[in-house]
Formats: C-alpha cells, structure tokens, sequence
C-alpha cells in the first residue's frame, strides 16, 4: 500500500496531522505485549480510499488496518483489535510473536486533534486523551518536532542543512553577513527541541554563539574542531564567565563517528547523533 510522504521525519505526528485535517481513520497502539519495531502510541492515518500515512509494520498490518477502518466507518463506531499473541484474528499474525492492542477510530475528535497540532506548531508538548477502557494507553503525549539551527558558510554546515531538511527537519542556517555579526550574540531562538550545531573553520565567531547558545534549553549544543581548537574554545568560554557545567554542554568532537575529513561524512555523523539525542526526548 502506497503511504503519503510527511514534511517532517515524525510519521505519528504525519498521522496526526493527515486525521486532524479531514476525514481520516486514526488507528494507535494502545497496547503492546512484548517486542515490536514500533513504540506504544505509534499512529497511523487511513484515508477513505485506503491509503495510509505513517507506518507500523511491513505494509501488511496497515493493509489489515485498512479494512477494518472502512469497517469501523460503515458501522460508525470505534474498536479496539488484538492482533498477534492471544488474539481472535486467527488469520493474521505477526511475525514478531508479540501482542498488539490497536484502537481504530473511523471519527476522532478533530477538535481534539487540531488542538494538539497547533500547540505542537507553537512549539508546545501536547497530549491527546485515548477512547479506550481501563488497561489501555489512555493518552497519547507528543513532543514538538525537532528543530536544527546551523551557524557557519562551511561545506559541512551546507551538507548538514541539505541532509537535515531530506529527512524532514527543520534546518536554519546562519552565516556571516547573513544573521551573524563577529563579537555578537546573534538574535535567535532555540527552545528545548532545537539542537545547535556550530561549524566554522574560522573560529573567532563562536564565542558569542555559543555563549548565546548557553542561554537557551537547547538539548544539543555542538561545534566541530580538533583537541587545539577545544582549548581555545574553553578558555574563551571562561573568559565569558562560564562554568564547568556550562561548557561541558558543547559537544566538540561533534557526531557520531570521533573522526572524519570528509564534509559529508561529518554532516551524517551529527545528523545522526542529534536524531539520538532528540530520540531520548521523547515521552514514553
């Protein structure tokens, strides 16, 4: 089955926002028995046509999901399914062995759902009450989506940007003359779902930014550059008056492979490693 490709990397939040929009079938994993490849809460959308956007499984269970929400519209009542070990759906299994509880909701609350968009959009977490009986995920908890903000005019910073916006987030880059100014803060905005990634090769320009950066609840605060540069970095940072705490906040090296000459490469690795990090943002 063909799945609509979201903006953002986020496919629950692509559900989301497809069943929050019209008249789409929201289907959630409100119980999970075991191992699965998605997470309690992972959402998919299920258009009137069949079409699906998000995923939780190979395209099989979205093409079971399908079916039953065309089902559940036609009859005009929400159900809940368990699907995998200890389920009545004796022809259709998981390979996995686990056990799935799936709500399938042929007409949620669109109110509801608007409203948790628009707090995500205002960069808010946000919560979405469940129509399940006792035993049940009884909400849904989301957190904004992730945010990357790039200083520098370098080959990494245009790598980074390009790799980060191919796979749904967002990236604003701020270079010299454009944003940036040497010796000032810039006149920015990072919240606790941003991750700041500095990527000079002249690096007289990051004192101000990263002492800016400091400031913010950004969860990742990262600058590329070998052990003569992270001296430098230090003392300039303590010159600013900063503490321990606070510069052990900059991550330098930067990513997730310790060493890499090649500017895509690098763009990979921190990509990567801020993907993890925001990972672990996540509500449970």
């Amino acid at each position: 089955m063909d799945s609509e490709r979201s903006h953002i990397m986020d496919g629950d939040q692509a559900a989301l926002r497809t069943a929050a929009r019209g008249d789409a079938a929201l289907c959630t994993v409100v119980g999970l028995d075991g191992s699965f490849s998605r997470r309690l809460g992972a959402q998919i959308a299920i258009l009137q046509d069949g079409r699906c956007v998000g995923s939780l499984a190979d395209g099989c269970l979205e093409r079971e999901l399908a079916t039953q929400a065309l089902q559940a519209r036609a009859e005009g009542r929400r159900r809940t399914i368990r699907y995998g070990e200890g389920s009545p759906v004796i022809d259709f299994r998981l390979p996995c062995g686990s056990g799935l509880d799936i709500l399938i909701d042929p007409a949620p609350d669109r109110r509801a759902l608007r409203d948790v968009v628009n707090r995500l959009d205002a960069r808010e977490p946000a919560s979405l009450p469940l129509p399940v009986d006792g035993g049940f995920l009884a909400e849904r908890r989301y957190i904004p989506p992730l945010n990357l903000t790039l200083f520098g005019e370098s080959l990494e910073a245009g790598e980074l940007q390009r790799m980060a916006e191919a796979f749904g987030v967002s990236a604003v880059k701020l270079v010299p003359g454009k944003g940036l100014s040497l010796g000032q803060r810039p006149e920015a905005q990072a919240d606790a779902w941003t991750a700041v990634v500095l990527l000079f090769h002249d690096h007289e320009w990051e004192g101000p930014i990263l002492d800016w950066a400091l400031d913010t609840p950004a969860f990742y605060v990262g600058a590329i550059g070998g052990r003569n540069t992270r001296d430098v970095r230090r003392a300039q940072l303590e010159d600013l008056g900063r503490d321990e705490a606070a510069i052990a906040r900059v991550r330098s090296p930067v990513g997730l492979i310790p060493h890499t000459r090649d500017a895509r490469t690098l763009a990979l690795s921190i990509l990567a490693d801020v993907v993890a990090e925001y990972e672990h943002l996540r509500p449970e």
